[in-house]
C-alpha cells in the first residue's frame, strides 16, 4: 500500500484514537553546571512555577526543528540542532496525558533573555542538585534521566494505576 502523504504532502490524521499534546523541553546547561529556568506567566498552567524552556511541536514540525524554534523565541538564542543531545521522553500525566521529548544543549548563541514577558517572569540559573521548591515536580526527574541515560520515564501514573 503507497503512504497516502507521499503523494500530497499533506497528513491523514485518524479521529478514532486519542491524541496527546506533544511538546519539547530543552536542559540548557551553563559552564558552572547550572540549568535555565523560566517563570511561567500567562498559560493557566503552572503560571508563577519555574520550568524548563518549552513548548508545544507544531503540525508538521520535527522535535529538533520544535526545540530550536521555541529557544530562539522565548530567550533569543540560537542553538545547532546537531549539537542537541537526546534527554529522554515522559509519557507525562499532566492536566492530561502528555508526550515530552527532552534535550540537553551545552552550547549556544547569544544571551538568554526574557523575549516573551506575556509568558515568562524570570530567569533562574540553578544547580540541577539544589532545585528551586517552585520548580515544576517533573523537572527534576527529566534532568536526572537524561543524566543518568533513561531513555523513557512514565511519570505521575504510579497513583493512578491503583
Amino acid at each position: 500500500m503507497t503512504d497516502p502523504t507521499a503523494r500530497t504532502g499533506h497528513y491523514v490524521f485518524d479521529t478514532k484514537h486519542d491524541r496527546y499534546p506533544v511538546a519539547v523541553h530543552v536542559i540548557l546547561t551553563d559552564h558552572h553546571g547550572r540549568v535555565l529556568l523560566m517563570r511561567r506567566a500567562g498559560s493557566g498552567y503552572a503560571d508563577g512555577r519555574l520550568g524548563l524552556p518549552a513548548g508545544h511541536v507544531d503540525r508538521g514540525e520535527v522535535p529538533t526543528d520544535s526545540a530550536v524554534r521555541e529557544i530562539a523565541e522565548e530567550l533569543g538564542i540560537r542553538l545547532d540542532p546537531a549539537a542537541l543531545e537526546p534527554g529522554g521522553t515522559m509519557f507525562r500525566r499532566s492536566l492530561e496525558p502528555r508526550v515530552d521529548f527532552f534535550f540537553l544543549a551545552r552550547s549556544w548563541i547569544g544571551n538568554p533573555r526574557i523575549r516573551e514577558p506575556r509568558k515568562c517572569t524570570e530567569l533562574v540559573w540553578a544547580y540541577p542538585d539544589a532545585l528551586p521548591v517552585d520548580a515544576l515536580d517533573f523537572i527534576g526527574a527529566a534532568i536526572t534521566n537524561a543524566r543518568t541515560g533513561r531513555h523513557f520515564h512514565e511519570y505521575g501514573w504510579e497513583n493512578a494505576k491503583a
